[in-house]
């Protein structure tokens, strides 16, 4: 008797141990999201009265003496159940309200409420037997519904999940409704906790570590991007700046007089494009036009047998930084400069919910796949398709005929 005693004591201090282990590492965890944990803590708490309901629960059957207190006992327990399963549907998607799941942990309360007044759930005689009513597995059958429909949910928000990883959220399952089921053939006399409560406490903390796998890819695939960005404007930097200055050093020595002109509008587009880079993410357009005209303004310095041409229509929206003047350099560099006279068209409209940017030149063109290739005469496109997609959700559509010239058009989508 001693001994049992011992491992019923090792048994509740073993699962306060894991309660109070996950409390703490939920408060510190940087990867969960500050409304998954505030839920998880919720869930924490809540297992531990359950916990506390389970050995309060166990006194009274031993005393035997006090039915009523012991079917307020047993009611909190049928209650809370449900409501912690819900409680899991707002860690895996917290955005939705779950009216349905709350109207059946509704019904579930009021049914085993009338347990007060009424044995069509369940009631403890004087001689503190417990009678199990018509309506008596209503928790199971509502806890197995909710537990269906978490796994399904979870499947469904992290359904690019690992094989292996998805052992993890069907095995809890699969857990929760064995100790459901196994809660209501056993007799819980010589035992102070259910099965409910000891498998929810475990498989508490692997429905946390298999979450947090997921955070931590997620957070994992946000550095990247964010990584992928970064280098993608440390190369286009340079390529700027050595430009212009290899555009001024060549009209010092040809015209002085257009070497000044282009002294002012040179500090003027090297502020501005500094500014552009340090924002790094989207900015407005007006503010990507203004810097992309300083650059062009620049280039018809320095060739005189090319014009840029502006027809805006369209100008309140943003766009990820350097998206325009990549595209503008590239038609001026590789495609209108060898032309008699070379024309290159920036038009921006909105078509529907989409902002529309269309950048044409009559320049020698080129082979549209030449972009995907590594030999960087056409990275600039590349980089801004990249970028429009990842920052933007837009698309970067290319029309190009050798001899006829380049079409470039960007759709974004309106983004309030």
């Amino acid at each position: 008797m001693a001994l049992e005693i011992q491992m019923e004591i090792l048994l509740v201090v073993v699962l306060l141990i894991q309660l109070g282990g996950l409390a703490m590492v939920l408060l510190i965890d940087p990867y969960i999201r500050s409304e998954c944990r505030k839920i998880m803590l919720v869930i924490v708490f809540l297992v531990f009265l359950l916990l506390v309901r389970d050995l309060i629960a166990h006194q009274l059957d031993l005393i035997g003496t006090m039915p009523f207190r012991r079917t307020l006992c047993a009611i909190f327990g049928y209650i809370l159940r449900p409501v912690l399963i819900i409680l899991y549907l707002y860690v895996v998607q917290p955005e939705r309200r779950y009216t349905a799941a709350w109207i059946l942990a509704g019904i579930n309360a009021a049914v085993y409420l009338t347990a007060i007044f009424s044995g069509i759930c369940f009631s403890i005689d004087a001689d503190n037997v417990f009678h199990r009513g018509p309506l008596g597995y209503t928790t199971h059958i509502i806890c197995i519904a909710l537990l269906i429909y978490n796994l399904w949910m979870t499947i469904r928000e992290y359904g690019g999940i690992r094989k292996k990883e998805s052992v993890i959220p069907i095995a809890v399952t699969g857990l929760v409704m064995i100790a459901a089921i196994s809660d209501s053939v056993v007799d819980y006399r010589d035992y102070p906790v259910t099965f409910g409560t000891v498998v929810v406490s475990t498989v508490n903390m692997f429905y946390y570590i298999w979450l947090h796998l997921q955070f931590v890819r997620e957070h994992e695939a946000d550095l990247k991007a964010q990584q992928r960005i970064q280098i993608m404007m440390t190369q286009i930097q340079p390529h700027f700046l050595y430009n212009t200055i290899a555009t001024f050093r060549a009209l010092c020595r040809k015209d002085p007089s257009k070497a000044a002109e282009l002294a002012g509008k040179f500090a003027g587009y090297l502020r501005q494009n500094l500014d552009t880079l340090d924002a790094g993410g989207r900015i407005p357009f007006r503010r990507e036009l203004a810097h992309t005209k300083l650059y062009t303004d620049i280039e018809m310095v320095r060739f005189d047998n090319i014009r840029v041409d502006y027809s805006i229509v369209d100008d309140d929206f943003t766009v990820p930084s350097l998206t325009v003047q990549p595209i503008v350099e590239n038609a001026i560099r590789h495609g209108v400069r060898v032309r008699d006279k070379g024309i290159v068209t920036v038009t921006a409209r909105r078509n529907r919910d989409v902002h529309e940017i269309v950048i044409q030149d009559n320049g020698t063109g080129f082979h549209p796949e030449m972009v995907n290739t590594a030999n960087g005469k056409h990275i600039g496109i590349a980089n801004v398709r990249e970028r429009v997609e990842a920052m933007c959700g837009g698309t970067l559509w290319i029309d190009s005929q050798i001899g006829e010239g380049t079409k470039v058009v960007i759709r974004l989508p309106d983004i309030q």
